[in-house]
């Protein structure tokens, strides 16, 4: 994966940081990666499954608020699903970060108006009110690069999001934000405005970013598999997620959470390999690797069964 940055010098190392592990999204009902009769069993119900999830994993992605801003009484019920110290992160709405595959899907003007920020505001307003919102992640394609327009949009949108009072995480793609003139004034400004740059796992690319900085006191992860063959296969998207970390890919992932965790409050680390819930694998492997409580039910027999190396000793 890419290398994290270490701490700058006036950071102290955390005794005890708060690790929040988990998965990007939670339902995944369809197709030939579904996590039905493996994660869930065959017939529990769509509004069952929040519940069942927060059983074995204290966060999750939400991945639906990509594609449209969170319902108020969705988000309210989510609240309600999960334990108190449970923490939900929330991709930003794709017209925010997406431009292009916004106005393919919906035939409207990516342009972002204020009305759009209180939109979506409103809709993930009960998760914050309920203290169970931990970051909002804005995800950037690779195609998102640095040059004037990019920087200034992007330090718009931070300010905006900043202003509103919701902690916020940055994933930038392209290795040219971290190879860039604009890097260092990039990296200062995430880091006044404590931003959290993703460090992200993926297939290695030519425009594959080697190197992210720690600009916050808190800390992200994704890991999306490193699926190099059909990454970029048409058609076929979840067939990219179609991949299971090895244990020698954990322990090394481990290692890296571990040490950037040390000088972080908080750490995310989210799996995003979500075909067949190879996610759930690796993220509970995860858990047992950094020392995390045992989950508060068995892991589920099919997932058990589909999936023994689940119970091997990853520490080994």
């Amino acid at each position: 994966m890419p290398s994290a940055g270490r701490a700058a010098p006036d950071k102290s190392r955390v005794a005890s940081p708060r690790f929040y592990i988990g998965t990007a999204g939670w339902s995944y009902p369809k197709g030939a990666g579904t996590w039905d009769g493996v994660f869930y069993p065959k017939r529990l119900a769509d509004k069952d499954k929040l519940a069942f999830y927060a059983q074995y994993f204290n966060t999750v992605e939400i991945n639906s608020s990509f594609y449209r801003p969170p319902n108020q009484y969705a988000a309210r019920a989510w609240a309600d699903k999960v334990p108190n110290g449970f923490r939900f992160t929330a991709k930003l709405w794709q017209k925010f970060t997406h431009p292009k595959m916004f106005e393919q899907a919906t035939g409207e003007s990516w342009r972002v108006s204020d009305d759009d920020f209180s939109v979506f505001s409103e809709g993930i307003g009960p998760l914050h009110e309920a203290g169970k919102l931990g970051v909002l992640l804005a995800q950037f394609p690779t195609s998102f690069r640095p040059d004037t327009q990019t920087t200034d949009y992007l330090e718009e949108l931070v300010r905006k999001l900043k202003a509103a009072k919701f902690p916020l995480a940055v994933e930038l793609r392209h290795r040219e934000w971290t190879e860039s003139e604009q890097t260092n004034a990039i990296r200062r400004f995430m880091e006044e405005q404590e931003v959290a740059w993703v460090m992200i796992d993926e297939p290695r690319f030519k425009t594959s970013i080697r190197h992210v900085p720690l600009t916050s006191s808190v800390a992200y992860f994704r890991f999306h598999g490193r699926n190099y063959k059909n990454w970029w296969r048409h058609g076929e998207s979840e067939d990219r997620y179609n991949y299971l970390y090895t244990p020698d890919e954990q322990r090394e992932i481990a290692a890296d959470v571990r040490e950037v965790a040390a000088h972080t409050e908080e750490t995310y680390a989210f799996y995003n390999n979500h075909f067949g819930a190879k996610a759930v694998v690796n993220a509970t492997q995860l858990q047992m690797l950094l020392d995390q409580p045992p989950p508060a039910a068995a892991l589920p027999e099919p997932l058990q069964q589909a999936f023994p190396e689940l119970l091997q000793q990853v520490g080994s």
